[in-house]
């Protein structure tokens, strides 16, 4: 029971902060490429990435949200579970503040894994730890794959390639919106195998977009341990509220409060 709690922990902790930290607005610059059906190279595409991140980020202000935790472990030497509701409220520029609202499951996974995450990314919205991990062209390499791709509104599709290949980046691919050139969708696994006892590890991640802004909407991150166990780390994202925003071409405007589907408490 000693190896397999090790083993999980460092499982999941080795990549929280590459989950968490992959989720801040990112800024990228790639390198030229030719023009796709499109007209736009992949320079063009995250060029304007780079704009519209920066927009983004400059106006919005305040803003809260709800999430639901969820690991499950399959393998040796047992299953395991937990759960956790968490409420989430931001303060320009990089403030956060965590209000476990219910938990169940894994005391010990709740407490050691789940809220270690918390911890991990109130570390992560540092300033150094972004500027070590931002989606930029200092910590990446971009090519594209294609311009028209399979993801509704999402047609650019970018390969990302880290310049510096570390447990807290990632290689794979991003899915770029054609209207807002905001990122909407991730495929991606950690650059270097965060621990001995994984095997691979795979990290899905989407957005929804909410007024001008886009939040992250669900992360799934399954490992599997060369114990031959699977770890499943699902988090959902929901129930923001706009509270404070100027207009993205309006300094002096605030938005009302947006609100979105959220996940709801356990008992």
């Amino acid at each position: 029971m000693i190896v397999h709690r090790r083993s999980c922990f460092l499982l999941v902790l080795s990549y929280a902060l590459l989950m968490v930290l992959m989720l801040e607005p990112g800024a990228a610059r790639a390198h030229a490429q030719n023009p796709g059906e499109s007209g736009l190279t992949a320079s063009q595409v995250v060029a304007r990435l780079v704009q519209k991140n920066a927009e983004r980020a400059n106006a919005l202000e305040r803003y809260q949200g709800r999430r639901s935790y969820r690991l499950d472990y399959v393998g040796f030497p047992e299953n395991l579970h937990a759960e956790m509701i968490v409420d989430v409220s931001y303060k320009a520029p990089d403030s956060k503040e965590f209000k476990v609202l219910s938990e169940s499951g894994s005391t010990w996974i709740v407490n050691h894994i789940l809220k270690r995450l918390l911890k991990s990314e109130h570390e992560a919205s540092e300033a150094e730890s972004r500027e070590r991990t931002t989606l930029n062209s200092q910590n990446y390499d971009f090519t594209m794959i294609a311009d028209h791709g399979t993801e509704e509104g999402c047609p650019y599709v970018l390969a990302v390639q880290p310049k510096m290949p570390t447990k807290f980046v990632y290689r794979g691919r991003i899915w770029v919106n054609a209207k807002d050139f905001a990122v909407c969708r991730i495929e991606a696994e950690p650059a270097q195998n965060p621990s001995f006892w994984i095997r691979q590890t795979e990290i899905h991640h989407a957005y929804l977009k909410i007024g001008d802004f886009w939040f992250p909407a669900e992360n799934r991150s399954v490992s599997t341990l060369r114990l031959g166990g699977r770890a499943t780390l699902t988090i959902e994202y929901g129930d923001y509220k706009i509270l404070e925003a100027r207009g993205l071409n309006q300094p002096d405007s605030r938005q009302g409060s947006l609100t979105s589907r959220a996940p709801k408490p356990t008992n």
